[in-house]
């Protein structure tokens, strides 16, 4: 009898094991489920609202543009440095073969990344805020004009992706931009936030998020991009900190080759996020090497070849580059020279005599060959009211020798072409229907576009500032013959 009821208890026994066996497998098994789908689940049961937070709606905006992976970069300083870096842009963007997110024009300095020679900049990170505010704040105030709507890509278009940030911020964001405009007093705080949040995100203050966004912290100090070249990839680049500079600033940076490819293209972490987000993608040649990326040419890629060739020069709109040339059909009338004088800005306040002196032997020797009076485009970030006193005055004088010629922002010309970019209303001006115009647009400033664009015409001749990345910007459209042949302007 004893013994019955001892079976009796291990059957029981074995029972209770084998239902708290099942049970914790069930659970082992909800939790796989439940950890493996969480995004899915969660994205179902609170879907994204356009209010909602971007930081808290990460995995559903990755999730979203899961078809389509960004590049995104932060320009800086003046334009001719941002023309320079959008071309590198749409290079790393085609290597990587990513939709490349096209910046607005960026107030002249608003935002500076500082000397990489001296290995002292600012960090992508910080760049990449510093930019991303900058353009919430154009957009407020009716001042955004994208670089797409003043350098032509038309002849990129079939090599590379392109979107405007302003669609991007639309998409990623979830804020409506028709809702963030001119007057502040309209703009709800929880927007403004949505889009500070975002610029968070993507700027990589908050890190990297598996899938959704790499930021590369590599920069100037570190790193020079390659690609497909002969070096072994992270090799030592030839610039390095010298040791005065190690010892007095305490640097600790070294410089290596990395094939951008290799290290973030298929295959990396980069290649897997949905956006990749750059810092500076200016390079200049120092020392016998590049300052951050060095493809200068590919000859085992010839499809970006092709595109090295095409964004060797990279036209303004026709909307610029016609008023040009009608201003100089209609008011110039004439051959003429452009003198291309920078006289305030940085170091270039200091070399007046220079400057002037490269000038006044240019045209000593017009004056003796030439019909007189000889007409001069003169270009220059000193306004006529401070002439007096100077080498300009003395040319504005005489009047039988010289006929000045210049553009400001009042003249017929420079309104009429701000106003063909940036229509006040979508579906005019050239402008598609679908196009996108989140606040009332002030006349954008066009004037630097017309006055190179004006220079690339001078059939007697360019005198650029030393030193001027605007000198080398119109020497780069007169080699390529961006405007009239001379016959056309005599």
């Amino acid at each position: 009898m004893h013994g019955g009821g001892r079976s009796k208890w291990k059957s029981r026994k074995t029972s209770r094991s084998s239902l708290l066996i099942f049970s914790l497998l069930t659970l082992l098994f909800l939790l796989l489920f439940f950890f493996v789908f969480y995004e899915e689940i969660s994205t179902f049961i609170h879907p994204v609202s356009k209010t909602s937070s971007p930081l808290s709606t990460q995995s559903s905006q990755c999730l979203k543009t899961l078809g389509e992976r960004f590049l995104f970069y932060a320009p800086h300083s003046g334009f001719s440095n941002q023309l320079s870096e959008l071309k590198n842009a749409i290079l790393m963007a085609t290597i990587l073969n990513r939709t490349l997110i096209v910046p607005p024009v960026l107030d002249h300095h608003a935002v500076a990344l500082g000397s990489c020679p001296k290995f002292r900049v600012l960090s992508p990170n910080d760049l990449r805020l510093k930019v991303w505010d900058h353009a919430v704040e154009l957009i407020k105030e009716g001042r955004y004009i994208s670089m797409a709507e003043i350098i032509d890509l038309s002849s990129i278009s079939k090599l590379v992706r392109t979107m405007d940030l302003r669609d991007f911020v639309s998409l990623w964001c979830n804020v409506a931009l028709d809702s963030v405009c001119l007057d502040s007093s309209n703009v709800k705080s929880s927007r403004l936030d949505n889009l500070r949040q975002c610029g968070s995100l993507l700027s990589g203050l908050t890190g990297n998020v598996y899938k959704c966004v790499y930021a590369v912290d590599e920069d100037c100090r570190t790193t020079v991009w390659t690609y497909k070249s002969k070096d072994v990839d992270s090799a030592l680049d030839a610039f390095q900190p010298d040791e005065q500079l190690r010892l007095k600033k305490k640097i600790s940076y070294v410089r290596r080759r990395r094939d951008v490819y290799k290290n973030l293209g298929p295959g990396s972490a980069a290649h897997l996020s949905t956006v990749l987000a750059f810092g500076s993608l200016f390079t200049s040649p120092y020392r016998g090497s590049q300052l951050y990326i060095d493809i200068p040419e590919s000859p085992r890629d010839n499809r970006i070849q092709s595109l090295l060739d095409k964004i060797e020069f990279m036209p303004f709109v026709p909307e610029i580059t016609n008023a040009a040339k009608e201003f100089v059909q209609k008011v110039i009338k004439s051959p003429y020279l452009c003198a291309q004088l920078r006289l305030l800005d940085g170091q270039f306040k200091n070399h007046w005599k220079t400057t002037f002196s490269v000038l006044k032997l240019k045209l000593l020797g017009l004056k003796q060959k030439g019909t007189l009076p000889v007409h001069i485009f003169v270009m220059t970030d000193l306004p006529r009211s401070n002439w007096s006193g100077s080498y300009l005055e003395e040319l504005a004088s005489d009047e039988s020798s010289f006929k000045l010629h210049v553009l400001n922002n009042d003249d017929e010309f420079v309104r009429r072409t701000a106003e063909k970019i940036a229509p006040a209303s979508c579906g005019k001006g050239g402008i598609p229907d679908n196009c996108l115009r989140p606040c009332p647009h002030r006349r954008p400033d066009v004037l630097l576009y017309l006055e190179e664009a004006v220079c690339s015409c001078a059939s007697l001749g360019f005198v650029g500032t030393a030193g001027s990345t605007i000198a080398e910007s119109i020497e780069l459209m007169r080699k390529n013959s961006a405007c009239l042949e001379q016959k056309q302007i005599t």
